[in-house]
């Protein structure tokens, strides 16, 4: 019988060596492997969520590169090996907890049986304890700065994300504000993190030279951290504030909007304050390009994905002066400290009575997205997995 170390196929009685040896007995000199990568998008929806954004705009960019990639739909012009449907968080707790028994025990199969020399994951998590190479990208670690005591977040991100990140050959992470994080809860070495920021989607996101109407906006979860109590206040504290209305885009959370309805009707904002539970990706362009400004005075991100793309839309910004979001809007936004109610509703009042301010921001925020790009954040990514597949 002739044993040989293959990823790709096993013939007559030839035997894939990895499914009966540990993978650091066997003979075959590591850098006569095959340099190939493993990707694992089993988390990843086809729906244009945050994460999916991210993967599937970075796998565009990943050029050049020797890989598999594992998931629950097929991507077309790449060699595929599908996971379980059931392991997304359209599933919910159940579905998060199946994913990563299935990331423990069937991940590092499949990895041998490729015979891979790296797992990247969009998200912190790998097979803890197997033999396997992994890199990962951290989105933030925000339960662990706002957290409930018995949370299943916090208790992922306080127990499991740690030793994944201390057992990666690198991290990734969105920007120094959650590499900072990183350092912080994880004790992790900085020398180990590389902050690549995110970027957006060019076709989508641009000035569509509309007319503004009397909204301002904000894009968003309503957690708690979001802040939008206060963003709420702000509004209410606005002179003049009967002329305009505040709506909030995002999906509608039954934890948080009963709280958020009582606040609105005890300040008589019900005619004003509008929830926008659903937005097509294709429609958010033009709801963004005609706001007076997104506000959003979040108390911690990792990235900040709406502000870039309003700075794109060529939508004013006013955001927080708080984590990361300084390092996405720079100086083409109004930063606000998001604790002030007052900072909030002054910086909302000046845009929408200013116009020149207004066209000030509008004109810095265009040049400001200008610099982020899908290319640049999949070329910078690429250069460090081919660091480690080396």
């Amino acid at each position: 019988m002739e044993v040989f170390y293959s990823g790709r196929q096993a013939t007559g009685d030839r035997v894939i060596l990895s499914q009966l040896l540990p993978i650091a007995l066997l003979p075959v000199p590591i850098a006569l492997l095959p340099m190939s990568i493993l990707i694992n998008l089993s988390s990843v929806l086809p729906q244009p969520t945050g994460l999916a954004t991210y993967s599937l705009n970075l796998l565009k960019e990943l050029r050049g590169i020797d890989a598999d990639i594992v998931g629950p739909f097929e991507l077309p012009g790449h060699r595929f090996h599908r996971s379980p449907p059931d392991l997304t968080a359209e599933y919910g707790l159940k579905g998060h907890l199946k994913r990563l028994l299935w990331t423990q025990l069937e991940l590092p199969r499949l990895y041998y049986r490729l015979a891979a020399r790296l797992l990247f994951s969009p998200i912190p998590e790998a097979p803890l304890g197997s033999r396997c190479r992994w890199i990962v990208t951290v989105h933030d670690l925000i339960p662990l700065r706002f957290f409930k005591r018995l949370s299943p977040a916090r208790l992922y991100n306080r127990y499991y994300i740690p030793p994944v990140l201390q057992q990666a050959q690198h991290i990734l992470c969105n920007s120094k504000a959650t590499a900072n994080d990183i350092i912080h809860f994880c004790h992790i070495p900085a020398s180990k993190i590389t902050p690549i920021p995110l970027a957006y989607d060019r076709e989508n996101f641009r000035f569509l030279e509309l007319p503004t109407q009397n909204y301002f906006l904000y894009l968003g979860r309503l957690s708690p951290y979001k802040n939008v109590q206060r963003l709420i206040s702000a509004f209410a504290a606005l002179p003049h504030q009967s002329d305009y209305e505040l709506w909030l885009a995002g999906p509608s959370d039954q934890r948080h909007l009963p709280t958020l309805q009582t606040q609105i009707a005890e300040l008589g904002l019900q005619a004003q304050v509008k929830f926008v539970n659903y937005v097509t990706y294709a429609d958010l362009p033009v709801l963004i390009n005609q706001a007076i400004a997104l506000v959003f005075p979040s108390l911690w991100e990792g990235f900040g994905l709406p502000v870039l793309e309003a700075m794109a839309c060529g939508t004013p910004v006013i955001t927080s002066n708080l984590a990361s979001l300084p390092e996405v809007a720079g100086e083409a936004a109004i930063l606000i400290n998001p604790y002030d109610v007052g900072a909030i509703a002054q910086a909302m009042r000046q845009v929408a009575t200013e116009p020149q301010l207004h066209s000030q921001l509008r004109e810095a925020g265009l040049a400001r997205a200008n610099l982020f790009s899908w290319e640049k954040t999949g070329q910078e990514t690429l250069q460090i997995l081919q660091r480690y597949l080396k």
